[in-house]
């Protein structure tokens, strides 16, 4: 049993190793986006964030690899006949498991609601996806949009990526769980990106983020790991009804704070990747 173990450890870093050359050699930047626990609006925060950077004549296909759920291609407004489950299963190639939404530059490989797939959780095959889309070289940002939690799936995606960007909010059980991830990657990468959703302004998320940083100091992690605080966003009533109406928040009322918050946090992040 250990030497399975330690076989499938080798495998992932050899493989890890192989993904992150071929994260340098793509014009394709990999991000993943990442939370410690549900109704955080990740799932609205990715499809603006994905939508903002389409709007800057980027090309942008966003990753469902939410296991199980599905909710990128309600955002999006489509109806997928095929997900990536097809192209993992052999029953599609990767070009045919690509929709383009109704948005230009903007493409989306769906998930599968309800969708039970444990049969490759030490397999590794999620990570040989992403260097499938890496070695395409034709998309500029690749965004894979993980399951909240820290279970194998997500953690698969979290090792072989370079560019990390969490989303949390200020309820004390997802800081737990944010700092949890932090304790994380701080073995073994530079820096993770912090973004608080529903914050009534942009010195709470500060505040809070730099006493991530204090407790991370004062708990000895790793000196060299870097958490970048990016940004808030402030609640909105509109976000919610207008994700119901599987509508683009930032398109329909660009001209509200959490519109603006969004397009700042957008320019940051590029800044780091």
């Amino acid at each position: 049993m250990l030497d399975a173990r330690l076989s499938q450890a080798e495998k992932l870093i050899n493989l890890t190793s192989k993904v992150n050359s071929e994260v340098s050699s793509s014009k394709t930047k990999l991000l993943t986006i990442t939370s410690g626990k549900g109704r955080d609006g990740k799932y609205t925060f990715i499809a603006n964030f994905a939508y903002i950077l389409s709007q800057k004549n980027l090309r942008v296909l966003v990753l469902d690899a939410d296991i199980g759920l599905a909710n990128m291609q309600v955002l999006f407004d489509v109806k997928p006949v095929v997900t990536l489950f097809d192209y993992i299963n052999g029953h599609k190639k990767l070009q045919e498991v690509i929709i383009e939404t109704k948005y230009p530059n903007l493409s989306l490989i769906a998930g599968k609601s309800g969708y039970q797939y444990a049969t490759n959780s030490s397999s590794f095959i999620f990570s040989r996806l992403v260097q499938d889309i890496l070695d395409l070289n034709f998309y500029d940002i690749l965004i894979v949009d993980t399951g909240a939690g820290l279970n194998d799936y997500v953690k698969e995606f979290l090792k072989v990526s370079t560019n990390i960007l969490a989303i949390t909010s200020t309820d004390p059980s997802a800081l737990t769980d944010v700092y949890s991830l932090i304790k994380m990657l701080a073995i073994d990468k530079k820096s993770l990106m912090l973004c608080f959703n529903h914050t009534k302004n942009d010195l709470v998320g500060e505040t809070i983020s730099n006493s991530l940083i204090n407790l991370a100091k004062k708990n000895r992690l790793k000196s060299e790991f870097v958490i970048k605080y990016i940004g808030s966003v402030p609640s909105s009533e509109n976000i919610t009804k207008i994700a119901r109406a599987r509508k683009i928040f930032v398109n329909e009322f660009p001209q509200e704070e959490a519109s603006f918050r969004l397009h700042s946090i957008v320019d940051r992040v590029l800044k780091n990747i």
